[in-house]
């Protein structure tokens, strides 16, 4: 992964081939021995739909794995093994390492492997700034997120999945609204709902997250967009940065299981920056998260992404199963069920950094630009971040707005919703930010639905009292 923020200066794909269908590649019977030793890799492993878990399991053994957790719903499991060629026994167009990948690239290419990031200073709810700090929330003011929550902050049986680095469970502006219960650290690949393994450890990036979505509305610090909702942890990025595609699974999974209505997801899956090249390894990555996203639009639960902020043109994800991908995909964000949020500044044009793309980007909404971020929580108090990061949690939040005004509502009829009720935004004239007169950019489409903003800017006004909406000027 890459976390998808920029802190103030610094900036910042699923299908199967036949085989897939066909079935297992793995060798009938398992060798005579499997190494013992070694190091163990974890693998995310995809098998034919229907395929039961013992079954699975079994197919794992066969290859010299040891199973994790298998969700049988969408047919993806996650394994362990020390022997270098599991992958190649398994069929490597069914089974991914990100962790072999990197070791690979470390050894190979003399990478050096990303240190791991120092601790995050404990909260002391004491200590945190009371200073009311509204006025600099010119973001919640361009998507009528003041006045929204005026008439309806949101409730309580509203849970928003806060799929990320973890979310700092001491924080006063956010601890009123943390679901401790159904929160859960999902670096395995199989949920763990020890606070340990869903608490924020070397990363600000969930709380900032979170902080958007629902920070208190009781006067001090900040406010989020739907401070009524509660909001569950989901730990999906780990110490160095990273979300390897099981965690992603596992945090989607978890959601869907804990019947969550939406889920923001401010993150793109690692090895890889965005794939633009698409090969065997990255055709498994994307079946595994677009049959986990599959299932939980199915069940209930609306994923909200991030665009990235990679500043390239994405295409869009084909559907799980379907041909192969082509030009550049964003993991979660390029998948047809899920709602990608593109990045603006102040001034309401796409933001630099940001990654866009006609029939990917479905919204837009605030993540800023250097010198004018946006602000939010963080361990220990506020800070300023920029990036499709702090986008994508806005349309989180008026998503769970949506949600809460009316509950009957599922992933198909709030996504409709938001998207009738955005804001229009038309292509810019003239996008030569650098002034050197040349377009850093080309947007495609007309006012209500170009690849700079899709439908237009998040609206939460309209989302709680569409008739008496006011536009952001």
């Amino acid at each position: 992964m890459r976390v998808l923020a920029r802190p103030l200066v610094a900036l910042g794909c699923a299908s199967l081939v036949i085989a897939l269908v066909t079935g297992p590649a793995v060798a009938d019977e398992a060798p005579s021995s499997c190494p013992s030793a070694g190091r163990a890799l974890r693998y995310v492993t995809v098998f034919p739909r229907g395929t039961t878990e013992a079954e699975a399991e079994s197919q794992i053994t066969t290859a010299c794995g040891a199973t994790t957790v298998y969700y049988p719903q969408i047919a993806v499991g996650v394994a362990t093994s020390p022997d270098p060629r599991f992958g190649e026994r398994f069929g490597a167009d069914r089974a991914f390492s990100a962790q072999a990948e990197r070791l690979a690239a470390q050894q190979n290419l003399a990478v050096k492997p990303t240190p791991a990031r120092s601790e995050l200073p404990q909260t002391d709810p004491a200590k945190v700034p009371a200073t009311d700090r509204a006025d600099e929330q010119w973001d919640m003011k361009a998507i009528n997120a003041v006045a929204a929550r005026a008439v309806n902050p949101g409730k309580r049986s509203v849970v928003v999945g806060v799929l990320d680095s973890g979310v700092d469970p001491a924080h006063p502006d956010l601890a009123p609204a943390l679901a401790a219960g159904e929160s859960a650290g999902c670096l395995t690949g199989a949920p763990d709902t020890s606070p340990k393994a869903w608490a924020p450890t070397t990363s600000a990036h969930g709380t900032h997250v979170a902080g958007t979505i629902a920070a208190a509305d009781d006067g001090k610090g900040i406010t989020g967009v739907a401070p009524g909702v509660r909001i569950a942890s989901v730990k999906v990025i780990d110490d160095r940065g990273y979300v390897d595609p099981e965690a992603a699974v596992c945090g989607l999974m978890w959601a869907a299981k804990q019947h969550m209505k939406v889920t923001n997801s401010s993150f793109f899956v690692d090895p890889w920056a965005l794939s633009c090249a698409h090969n065997k390894d990255h055709r498994v990555v994307r079946e595994v998260l677009a049959r986990a996203v599959e299932y939980s639009t199915s069940a209930g639960t609306l994923n909200v992404a991030a665009a990235t902020n990679e500043a390239v043109n994405l295409t869009p994800s084909p559907r799980s199963g379907s041909a192969k991908a082509t030009g550049c995909e964003a993991l979660p964000a390029g998948l047809r069920d899920v709602v990608a949020v593109s990045a603006v500044g102040a001034d309401r044009v796409k933001a630099g950094y940001s990654s866009y793309g006609l029939g990917v980007i479905d919204v837009t909404a605030p993540g800023g630009d250097p010198g004018e971020c946006v602000l939010s929580t963080v361990p220990g108090g506020y800070a300023p971040l920029c990036g499709t990061s702090m986008a994508a949690p806005h349309v989180t939040g008026v998503v769970a707005l949506l949600a809460s005004a009316h509950p009957g509502y599922g992933p198909r009829q709030l996504r409709k919703t938001l998207d009738a009720q955005a804001q229009p935004i038309a292509c810019p004239d003239d996008y030569d930010l650098t002034g050197d007169g040349t377009q850093d950019a080309y947007c495609a489409g007309y006012e209500g639905y170009n690849g700079f903003y899709g439908h237009g800017m998040a609206d939460a006004m309209a989302a709680v009292a569409p008739a008496v909406r006011s536009l952001a000027g």
